[in-house]
């Protein structure tokens, strides 16, 4: 007698019902591991060579975009750089000339009779309104972060650092109608004419003597600038400031060292490196900022600024106000000047990231002064 169990276990399979196809036979569990153990040694053998290769690939991209707008900048400036010539960096006027006459050609570029370029005054606004940002900007950066960091409670902290990355990200021309219509009227009407009549006539404080306008001008720019630079260094500056060791800190405090000496022994000397690293990407900011400078600056071509409150124009803010009247040119003269206005842009902030950088490299060698006598 089979006992129920072996029963059951002899009974053949149900067949199928009609119109259903069999099932398929398993597949041998050894082919499985087999599989998986293949596909585990290939991925052994060129993960390595796959990483590398994606790893150079996302190291590249950002070298091959700049050598192409560096390209293309150039072969598009090559005209104007050979009609311009080495003028170009000295003159102050900019012409562009009668577009009814018949055009000229001089030295092989045909250009609109009367034509005549300067950018020296575009230079100087340019480095003006950013250095004018930036005196204003890192104190008040490095200032914020340290309060953040140090004397604020957690939930206060957290609430002004969200405020300071919604600042970074506001439009740039939410700044300039700020700046034009709010900040610039007020201060023509009530700070302006304060301090320039009662700042002493002596240099270097001559060149806050001076009509204050309506509220365009050097300053006002220089202002708006340093608002919208503030949020970069703050939050970096703030970043930095926690990544110092607590133990550090401590022990200074525990030496006998006031906040004041800490800050400047220990934390300041910590963070260095990266706080000038912000403040070139808050430079860099400055640079190459358009419509709110466009804005607030007036974009008046031709003049130096000699005092805080005059008109004057950057190579940014020329670019972009000088565009639709270039295309107009004929003979395309004029947008390649543009280009080399562009390439001239580019070439400034070049080299304010070299300089820099070497500062950076200098400042961080320097060892921290805790532990070889204060």
């Amino acid at each position: 007698m089979v006992p129920a169990q072996d029963a059951r276990r002899a009974r053949p399979a149900d067949p199928p019902l009609s119109g259903e196809s069999p099932p398929a036979p398993p597949a041998p569990e050894g082919a499985t591991a087999t599989h998986r153990a293949a596909v585990s040694a290939w991925w052994r053998g060129h993960a390595e060579g796959v990483l590398k290769w994606s790893t150079g690939v996302a190291a590249v991209l950002p070298s091959l975009a700049l050598a192409a707008v560096l390209v293309a900048l150039l072969v598009e400036a090559i005209p104007a750089i050979r009609g311009n010539g080495l003028g170009f960096f000295t003159r102050s006027a900019w012409e562009p000339g009668n577009f009814y006459n018949p055009p000229v050609t001089i030295g092989g570029v045909t250009r609109p009779a009367g034509a005549s370029y300067g950018a020296w005054p575009l230079v100087v606004g340019t480095l003006e309104s950013s250095l004018v940002a930036i005196v204003v900007a890192v104190p008040v950066a490095f200032g914020t972060a340290m309060v953040v960091v140090w004397k604020l409670p957690r939930r206060l902290s957290a609430g002004i650092g969200f405020c300071l990355e919604m600042l970074a990200g506001i439009p740039s021309v939410v700044f300039g109608l700020w700046a034009a219509l709010t900040l610039g009227p007020f201060l023509s009407r009530h700070v302006f004419p304060f301090i320039s009549h009662h700042t002493p006539d002596v240099p270097p404080l001559s060149f806050f003597h001076g009509p204050v306008g309506s509220g365009e001008g050097l300053a006002t720019s220089g202002l708006v600038l340093a608002v919208m630079v503030v949020p970069i260094i703050a939050s970096t500056s703030r970043d930095l400031l926690r990544q110092v060791p607590r133990g550090t800190e401590e022990g200074a405090v525990a030496l006998g060292m006031t906040d004041l000496e800490v800050a400047r022994t220990v934390s300041i000397p910590w963070v260095r490196a990266g706080v000038f690293g912000a403040c070139v990407l808050g430079l860099a900011r400055a640079l190459g900022e358009t419509m709110a400078v466009a804005m607030a600056s007036g974009v008046v071509l031709g003049t130096i600024p000699h005092d805080a409150y005059a008109t004057f124009g950057t190579i940014a803010s020329v670019i972009v106000s000088q565009l639709d009247s270039a295309l107009t040119d004929g003979t395309g003269f004029a947008v390649r000047t543009l280009a080399e206005l562009g390439l001239v842009l580019l070439g400034i902030s070049l080299l304010v990231n070299v300089a820099a950088r070497l500062l950076v490299r200098r400042s961080s060698s320097v060892a921290l002064p805790v532990g070889r006598g204060i």
